[in-house]
């Protein structure tokens, strides 16, 4: 017979390694989920699914109860937790402290939920891997995996007693409050980034830039170049049926570039190897998407294979690095996205786009030096960012039992 599944977790404070067991529950019996709400207010601040990430409130919208959209129905109580129970994988969820005289109100593409006692362990909960795994399980659709109120209100959790709760919600609150921290700069630092950027490059209709280095401000004006006179132009090959998980080659496709390198596949088929200086981009991508005519900027030699609807373009009479640059989601390619259907570039609408570029190659790498010293410390608070992350999910996965299947 199976051995009874004892319900405490790994690591416990010292002061409650006595406590006894966790108690096994389904989630309506630890929170309201979705609780009745009275009519909404005639203005109110909208948080729709674009307005979160990572637990942070990016953005809201004030908007009339009239020209609400339907979504708009959970109107929010200090200390509500909303989760995101479409595509929940992303873990974009809230937990809503702000006190004020203006009324939150969340799409019903979350769940409001509200805590019996902790709101703070409610919100920590919901992020473990061993929930988030049930509510996925429980998703049903392809482009838009969602589960339904009923079915999340049926999810397994454990808690303990209040104290111990208060305890763990404080201690893993003092992570996110670094985590948040560290995330402010990252934010600062691509903004600061973005501002540079502008300054650097002429904007549209301009021929200079509006900030030049002291020793290029009388070296003339930047003269405009389609890319098929700056370089060569290959289209990537199907690399898909030689995918293995053990390839010498990181297979470069639009998934890789769009995560920056974080999502990858491996192969030994070497098909078209890219070449250190190399800018590689998307070519196809979905209505408004975020990947279309992004780059990546090849380091090294022999260790990158060019997917298809990837192109790999060779800088030829211009840096390669700025050519990265000034070619990352460029305006003109991202005009051919009509918002409808599917955008595919073709190598002439790529060769045809039309670059400013200063005439001096000195010049040209002064500025990508200045843009790749921003990026490196970009970099490295991104990956400062993601160890944090990293220690507070070990901690977790200490700090919260996994349940096996049951009967709540």
């Amino acid at each position: 017979m199976r051995e009874k599944q004892k319900l405490a977790p790994k690591l416990r404070f010292p002061e409650f390694r006595e406590a006894g067991e966790w108690i096994a529950m389904k989630l309506n019996d630890g929170c309201d989920v979705n609780p009745l709400n009275s009519e909404l207010p005639e203005k109110f601040a909208y948080i729709d699914l674009e307005s979160v990430e990572a637990g942070e409130l990016k953005a809201r919208k004030i908007i009339n109860r009239d020209e609400a959209p339907s979504r708009a129905q959970r109107l929010l109580r200090h200390g509500d937790v909303i989760f995101q129970i479409v595509r929940p994988y992303q873990r974009n969820n809230f937990h809503f402290k702000i006190d004020g005289d203006v009324y939150y109100v969340a799409s019903t593409g979350y769940a409001q939920l509200r805590a019996n006692e902790s709101a703070d362990f409610l919100f920590q909960i919901v992020h473990t891997d061993d929930f988030v795994e049930r509510v996925i399980a429980k998703c049903t659709g392809s482009n838009y995996p969602a589960i339904n109120s009923s079915d999340l209100a049926d999810i397994p959790i454990a808690i303990p007693n209040s104290a111990e709760q208060h305890k763990i919600a404080d201690c893993l609150a003092s992570l996110d409050e670094l985590i948040a921290l560290e995330s402010q700069k990252l934010d600062t630092l691509k903004t600061h980034k973005k501002g540079l950027m502008q300054q650097l490059f002429p904007a549209e209709g301009e021929t200079l830039p509006k900030l030049r280095f002291p020793e290029f401000r009388d070296a003339g004006e930047w003269v405009e170049e389609p890319l098929g006179k700056l370089s060569s132009y290959e289209n990537g090959k199907a690399y898909e049926q030689d995918i293995t998980d053990n390839g010498k080659y990181i297979v470069v496709n639009s998934r890789f570039i769009s995560t920056d390198g974080s999502v990858r596949k491996y192969t030994n088929a070497e098909y078209l190897i890219a070449e250190a200086g190399d800018v590689l981009m998307v070519l196809s991508d979905l209505p408004k998407g975020k990947a279309l005519a992004k780059c990546y900027f090849v380091e090294v030699n022999e260790r990158y294979g060019v997917n298809q609807r990837v192109c790999r373009l060779k800088a030829d009479r211009v840096d390669a690095k700025f050519l990265f640059y000034i070619l990352n989601r460029n305006p003109h390619l991202l005009a051919f996205d009509d918002g409808l259907s599917q955008t595919h570039l073709s190598k002439g609408s790529v060769l045809e786009c039309l670059l400013y570029v200063p005439q001096k190659r000195e010049e040209q790498q002064r500025i990508a030096d200045c843009v790749t010293s921003l990026d490196n410390l970009i970099t490295a608070q991104t990956q400062q960012l993601a160890v944090l992350r990293t220690q507070k999910k070990g901690l977790m996965q200490q700090l919260f039992p996994v349940l096996d299947e049951v009967s709540a």
